[in-house]
C-alpha cells in the first residue's frame, strides 16, 4: 500500500494551482484517517464496493458526501458512491453495469453522468468539470463536501481544507456564487448541519440570509426533499426553526409562526413521552403512510392497523431506493443532494451561528432518516399541521404548492378539523361514548398523529390515555367496532330492498353497539326492527 497522503492548498484553501503533497503526520490535525481505508465498513475501502477497483482509471476519485461521511466514521448498510473521472465516465459505468449485470441509468447525457444500481448500493460516475479535479471541487456547495479520495494512490485531495472544517464540526460555503447559482443549497445547509451535528460558519449563514429570497425559485419537489429530514427527527427541529428565522421558509410556509415552530419542538418532546408510556403507539408514529382507505375515509372500522407489525421507517431501508434526480453532495451547480447517513453524530457547540437546542432528551426510538424525498409518517404529519394555516382549505393549498401527496394533505386536513375538539378535552368523563365513537370514525388511522398533537398542545397524558387504550385494543366497540350484522342480514330478516335506508340502519346499529345498548346479532336485528316501527 502506498503511503497515505493529503493534498491541500497552501493559501486559505483557494490556491488551487499551487498544491503541496504532505505526509499525514506532518499535518498534526488530531485524527488519522489511514485506518479507515482497511475498514470493511468504510466506503473508502474498495473491498466494500460491489465491483473491483480495477475497473476505475488511475485518476478516478471518490468525492462528496461519500468521502465526508467516511472521514467522520459514519457508515450505512447501503453504499452510496460518487466518482469523478476526467473522461469516459459514462462508458466506465456502462462497462461495470454490463459485467456485473447491474442496472444502468443515464442521468445526464450532456454532463456525462450515469448511475449503476447494485443490490447493495449505487455508484454514480460523473465527468470532471473543468481542466482539473481541483476546479471541479471548487464548484461544490460546502468545503466538507469538496474532499476527494483517490483509491489507487490512497490520497485525499482537499484544496479547500474541508477536512479542517470536518474536525471543527463546521459547515462552510465554498463560495457565495455557488450558493447563489443553486439556491437549494441555502436550505441544504440547515439540513446538513442537522444531519451531521455541525454548525454553520458565521459568514456562510450571513450569505444565506442575504440570498434567502432566491429559494422560492427552486422546484417545490426539491425543497420538500430537504424539508423531509428537518421534519423527521428532533435533530432537525432547531435547524428548521433557524431556517424560518433566517427567512428561508416564508414563501413555502407563509402561515408558519413562532408559536407553530415552538409547537414542533413540543411534538418532539411529546413523542418521547408517548414512546415511554406506549411503545407500540410510539413506534406507530414512525410508520410510513402509504395510503388512506379508498374514498377518503379515515375510519379504522374496516381492518384494524397491524399494530404488532414492525414499524416502517422510510429512511432506514437497508436496500433503499435511490431517487433518480440531479447530483448533490458531489456539488455540481444546479444539482440536489442525495446523500444521507444512517448514524447520528455528536453535536458540536460553541459557535454563535448555531440555533438553540430544544430541551428534550432523545427519544428512545429515533430512526435516523435519509434526506431523499419526504418522510410520510404520522410524526411529520403532526409537524406539518403545526406549520400551515389553521384553516384546512388554506392548509391544503399551501401543501399542494409544496407538492405533498394527496395522502399527506388529507391527513393534515383531517387533523386540523379535529384540533378544536381536542383542545376542549379536560376529562374523558366529559366525552360521551357517542362522541368518542364519532371521533374515532372521523380520525381513523390518523389517531396516532392526533394523540401526539394533543400532548404537544398541552392535553395531559392521563386525559388521552383512555382514548389511546381504545385505539390500541383491536375490536374495541368504540374505536374499532366489528359490525354485528350486514346489509344482507337486514334485507333478509326485515324484508327490505336495497337502498340508502340500509346504510342508515347499519350506522344506527353500529352507534348503538358503541354505546353498549346492543351486543349480539339478534339484538342488532331487533333494534333495527324497532327503528322501522
Amino acid at each position: 500500500m502506498n503511503k497515505c497522503c493529503l493534498i491541500i492548498a497552501q493559501k486559505g484553501g483557494m490556491a488551487l494551482t499551487n498544491t503541496k503533497l504532505l505526509d499525514w503526520t506532518d499535518l498534526n490535525q488530531g485524527l488519522d484517517w489511514r485506518h479507515l481505508i482497511g475498514t470493511k465498513s468504510s466506503a473508502l475501502s474498495s473491498e466494500t464496493w460491489p465491483f473491483s477497483l480495477d475497473w476505475l482509471p488511475k485518476s478516478a476519485c471518490l468525492v462528496g458526501g461519500t468521502v465526508r461521511d467516511a472521514l467522520l466514521g459514519r457508515s450505512s448498510d447501503y453504499l452510496d458512491l460518487d466518482f469523478v473521472l476526467p473522461e469516459q465516465a459514462v462508458d466506465t459505468a456502462k462497462a461495470i453495469a454490463r459485467h456485473h449485470g447491474a442496472g444502468f441509468v443515464l442521468l445526464d447525457a450532456e454532463r456525462q453522468i450515469a448511475r449503476v444500481v447494485f443490490e447493495q448500493g449505487t455508484a454514480d460516475f460523473a465527468q470532471q468539470v473543468g481542466e482539473s479535479l481541483e476546479i471541479d471541487l471548487q464548484r461544490r456547495d460546502f468545503t466538507v463536501n469538496a474532499i476527494a479520495y483517490n483509491p489507487h494512490t490512497n490520497e485525499l485531495i482537499d484544496p479547500l481544507q474541508g477536512y479542517l472544517d470536518l474536525q471543527k464540526g463546521l459547515l462552510r460555503m465554498v463560495s457565495a456564487t455557488n450558493l447563489q447559482e443553486d439556491p437549494l443549497r441555502l436550505l441544504r445547509a440547515y439540513r446538513q448541519a442537522a444531519q451531521l451535528g455541525f454548525e454553520l460558519e458565521a459568514e456562510t449563514r450571513l450569505t444565506i440570509r442575504q440570498f434567502a429570497p432566491l429559494l422560492k425559485q427552486i422546484a417545490a419537489e426539491r425543497v420538500q426533499s430537504e424539508l423531509g429530514y428537518l421534519l423527521s427527527t428532533p435533530n432537525g427541529t432547531p435547524w428548521l426553526t433557524a431556517a424560518w428565522a433566517d427567512k428561508l421558509l416564508q414563501d413555502w410556509f407563509p402561515h408558519a409562526t413562532a408559536a407553530g415552530l415552538a409547537q414542533v419542538a413540543e411534538i418532539d418532546r411529546a413523542t418521547h413521552r408517548l414512546q415511554e408510556a406506549y411503545p407500540i403507539l410510539g413506534a406507530e408514529l414512525y410508520r410510513h403512510i402509504r395510503n388512506l382507505p379508498k374514498g377518503g375515509r379515515t375510519s379504522t372500522n374496516i381492518g384494524f392497523l397491524a399494530m404488532s407489525a414492525k414499524p416502517v421507517n422510510p429512511f432506514s431501508f437497508q436496500k433503499r431506493e435511490k431517487v433518480i434526480q440531479p447530483r448533490g453532495d458531489s456539488g455540481r451547480n444546479g444539482m440536489s443532494d442525495r446523500n444521507g447517513c444512517a448514524n447520528p453524530s455528536k453535536a458540536h457547540s460553541g459557535e454563535s451561528s448555531a440555533p438553540p437546542a430544544i430541551e428534550a432528551s432523545e427519544p428512545s426510538f429515533n430512526p435516523e432518516p435519509k434526506a431523499s424525498g419526504s418522510a410520510r409518517t404520522w410524526l411529520t404529519t403532526a409537524k406539518l399541521a403545526s406549520l400551515v394555516a389553521a384553516d384546512a382549505q388554506q392548509a391544503e393549498a399551501d401543501l399542494w404548492r409544496l407538492k405533498y401527496s394527496r395522502v399527506e394533505i388529507q391527513a393534515v386536513s383531517t387533523l386540523l378539523k379535529f384540533v378544536p375538539e381536542v383542545r376542549s378535552f379536560s376529562s374523558l368523563d366529559e366525552i360521551s361514548l357517542r362522541d368518542q365513537y364519532f371521533l374515532f370514525q372521523g380520525i381513523g388511522v390518523i389517531f396516532p398523529a392526533l394523540a401526539l398533537l394533543a400532548l404537544a398542545i398541552g392535553i395531559p397524558l392521563p386525559v388521552m390515555a383512555p382514548l389511546i387504550d381504545r385505539f390500541l385494543t383491536p375490536g374495541d366497540p368504540v374505536a374499532h367496532p366489528t359490525p354485528l350484522i350486514t346489509g344482507q342480514h337486514l334485507m333478509a330478516a326485515l324484508s327490505l330492498t336495497p337502498g340508502p335506508r340500509i346504510g342508515q340502519l347499519l350506522a344506527r346499529v353500529q352507534l348503538a353497539q358503541a354505546e353498549g345498548e346492543i351486543s349480539t346479532p339478534a339484538e342488532a336485528l331487533e333494534f333495527a326492527a324497532q327503528l322501522l316501527e
